[in-house]
C-alpha cells in the first residue's frame, strides 16, 4: 500500500487544475480554500490505497501492486502501473548508468541517475533537448514514462518527426547490450508511428484500462481499434511499453 509519503522534491504546493475527478470540484476551485484541495488529495489517496490493499496487475506474467501517490494523483490515470514497472525495472541496477528521460521518477522515488528534462527545474536535472544531449558516457538503461509523446508536439515549432531523431540520438548514448524502455498513452499523438513500425522497438507491450476504477490489464494491441485519450475514461485508457535493444 502506497499512502502519502515525503517526496525528494517539493510538492506540496497544490494545483487544483491538476484535478479533474470532477467538474464541480474544478468549477468551484477559485472559489474553495487550497486547504480544502489538500484534504480531498490526502483523502482520495488514503481511500484508493486501502481500496487497491490487495488489488495487482499483471505485466509480462508478473504481478504489480499498483502504484497510489497523491503526485499527479496516480489514482486516476497511467501511472498507476507505469510508475511500478519502470521503477521494478532499474531501482536495484547502477544508478550511474541510468538515463531518464523526463524528470517523473524522482517524485515517487529516491534517485541517484541522470535525468534529461528540458523544461522542468530541479537538483541534478539537466535541462537540454534530448534531441541534442550528447555525454560522455554510454548508458545500460535509458528510461522515459509518458514524455516521448510530447517531443515535438507539445513545443513551440511543431515536428511529428522529431521523436524519431531523437531516439536515434538516444540509441547513440546506449552502451552496447543497453536497453531503451519507455511508456506512451496511446490516442494521444503516437498511435501512427507505432502502428506503422516507425519507431524501429524490438519489442512493446500493451496494457489496456479496463474500469473507471482504473484496474488494467495486459493485452493484445489492436490495431483497429486503438484506445483513445481520455476516452472511455480520464486520461490514458492504454499504454504501450517500447523496448529498444543494442544487442
Amino acid at each position: 500500500m502506497t499512502i502519502l509519503r515525503k517526496n525528494n522534491k517539493n510538492t506540496s504546493a497544490y494545483n487544483y487544475k491538476d484535478d479533474i475527478s470532477s467538474k464541480r470540484i474544478n468549477y468551484m476551485a477559485p472559489f474553495i480554500p487550497a486547504i480544502v484541495f489538500r484534504l480531498y488529495e490526502i483523502f482520495c489517496c488514503n481511500y484508493y490505497s486501502l481500496k487497491k490493499l490487495f488489488t495487482t496487475f499483471t505485466f509480462k506474467n508478473k504481478k504489480y501492486k499498483y502504484f497510489i501517490h497523491a503526485y499527479n494523483h496516480t489514482w486516476r490515470n497511467e501511472r498507476i502501473v507505469e510508475l511500478p514497472i519502470i521503477w521494478d525495472i532499474i531501482k536495484d541496477k547502477k544508478s550511474t548508468n541510468i538515463l531518464e528521460i523526463g524528470n517523473v521518477l524522482s517524485h515517487y522515488f529516491p534517485i541517484n541517475h541522470d535525468v534529461v528534462d528540458k523544461y522542468e527545474k530541479g537538483v541534478s536535472v539537466i535541462n537540454e533537448d534530448i534531441l541534442t544531449y550528447k555525454p560522455k558516457k554510454k548508458y545500460d538503461y535509458i528510461v522515459s514514462i509518458s514524455t516521448l509523446e510530447h517531443v515535438g508536439w507539445d513545443e513551440p515549432k511543431k515536428d511529428k518527426m522529431k521523436i524519431i531523431q531523437a531516439l536515434n540520438n538516444l540509441r547513440s548514448i546506449l552502451s552496447s547490450n543497453g536497453k531503451i524502455i519507455f511508456t506512451v498513452p496511446l490516442g494521444y499523438n503516437m498511435d501512427d508511428l507505432i502502428i506503422h513500425e516507425k519507431l524501429n522497438l524490438n519489442e512493446k507491450y500493451y496494457l489496456k484500462r479496463i474500469s473507471k476504477d482504473n484496474l488494467w490489464k495486459e493485452s493484445k494491441l489492436n490495431k483497429t481499434n486503438l484506445d483513445l485519450f481520455n476516452k472511455p475514461f480520464q486520461n490514458g485508457n492504454g499504454i504501450i511499453i517500447g523496448i529498444i535493444s543494442n544487442g
